[in-house]
């Protein structure tokens, strides 16, 4: 969180203050964002008795390291499992729980919002285990939270007992 004075343009003003949390492996855009939100709104208030009181000191920023951020699109949340299940694991993580990581299997979506790291190593898109555990181009991810397009968000052991999707179910077929 970035404490800074306005300007006409985007995030562009001088600094006063930052502060950074720790992001865990397990942790996705839904949970940063409320750990980002508790802490700015408990230095918010800091910083304006600092600012009020005249001992803010702003610094301007360096403006050749800015990036701009595009407006994510549907399309961008499309797993590819011929990359890395770390790569595929943040790809689900930034974008849980919209607009989220998807694939489609047998003409239906199915958006993953929770999974983590597995320890196998099998062809890309396929299903390894009875768990849903899912090769990738570099070891393998295990869902943990699924959502069939239309459908309520599900456990993956939930998901299971009426699910098409077992063990050996190729997931790149579109």
């Amino acid at each position: 969180i970035s404490i800074m004075k306005i300007n006409k343009q985007l995030d562009t003003g001088p600094v006063c203050n930052k502060y950074e949390i720790e992001i865990k492996d397990q942790d996705n855009a839904e949970v940063i964002s409320k750990k980002l939100s508790i802490i700015a709104s408990e230095k918010i208030l800091d910083e304006i008795d600092k600012i009020i009181e005249g001992k803010a000191n702003f610094i301007e920023q360096d403006h050749s390291k800015a990036t701009y951020a595009n407006k994510i699109k549907k399309s961008e949340g499309k797993i590819n499992w011929n990359i890395s299940a770390d790569k595929i694991l943040g790809l689900i993580n930034g974008l849980s729980p919209t607009p989220g990581a998807w694939f489609i299997n047998k003409g239906e979506r199915y958006k993953i919002l929770k999974a983590e790291l597995g320890n196998l190593n099998g062809e890309p898109g396929i299903v390894l285990t009875e768990n849903l555990e899912i090769g990738c181009k570099e070891k393998s991810i295990k869902i943990l939270e699924i959502q069939r397009e239309g459908k309520k968000v599900q456990k993956s052991g939930e998901f299971l007992l009426g699910s098409r999707i077992t063990k050996g179910s190729n997931l790149s077929n579109v």
